[in-house]
């Protein structure tokens, strides 16, 4: 598969032959579904559990006749019933990650890049090197590209481009050990750089 190659400038700059090993399989629904819910358990913070009867540091000692006192019948004063007793079936500790085979995840990101080649939302730009971080210009310089939300993948990101993006709405950076499924389809366009798309070739055979 070719692909022109442009600059932030929207000028010409060759082009790049994709493997259609990588960028030219069929859309998997299933595959990119399971990666998606895979990537969202896992970053789920833990349940934090609550202190119940046997973790309160309460006496246990009965602080009150059985009878006489007026009042119904208590025991220690870890009961849930009092201020400072222990909640009664309280959340329990508990972990939401997920496993998933690293085949699948492979998949799932090759999947994720050619569903974007195949709706012609890919773009490929020679780098991302920016002379100065104004968010201003990095929006005059998208709009002439046709980009709107778009998720930039570069193998080592420019400090200037990361810091003219980061006021931009839905427009992210990122290195090719960040790609990933949910992003990518979280995004209108994926815009890689020719260095990006020369490491994730090298990630997927190596």
């Amino acid at each position: 598969m070719k692909v022109k190659v442009q600059t932030l400038d929207a000028k010409a700059a060759g082009d790049i032959e994709l493997n259609d090993e990588i960028y030219g399989l069929e859309a998997r629904a299933d595959i990119l579904h399971r990666v998606v819910t895979w990537q969202l358990a896992n970053r789920r913070g833990y349940a934090r559990a609550a202190r119940e009867r046997s973790d309160v540091a309460r006496t246990g000692k009965k602080f009150g006749r059985q009878k006489g006192g007026g009042t119904a019948r208590h025991g220690n004063r870890r009961s849930p019933i009092f201020i400072g007793g222990g909640k009664a079936h309280g959340p329990r500790a508990r972990s939401f990650e997920q496993g998933l085979n690293k085949k699948v995840r492979v998949l799932g990101l090759k999947t994720a890049l050619s569903v974007k080649a195949a709706e012609g939302k890919l773009i490929v730009l020679k780098d991302l090197a920016l002379k100065d971080a104004k968010t201003k210009v990095l929006k005059d310089r998208l709009a002439g590209l046709g980009i709107g939300t778009a998720l930039f993948i570069d193998g080592e990101v420019d400090g200037n481009f990361r810091m003219a993006c980061a006021n931009l709405y839905k427009v992210d950076v990122l290195p090719v050990m960040g790609a990933n499924v949910y992003d990518i389809l979280n995004h209108d366009t994926l815009v890689l750089t020719t260095a990006a798309v020369e490491k994730l070739e090298a990630r997927f055979n190596g």
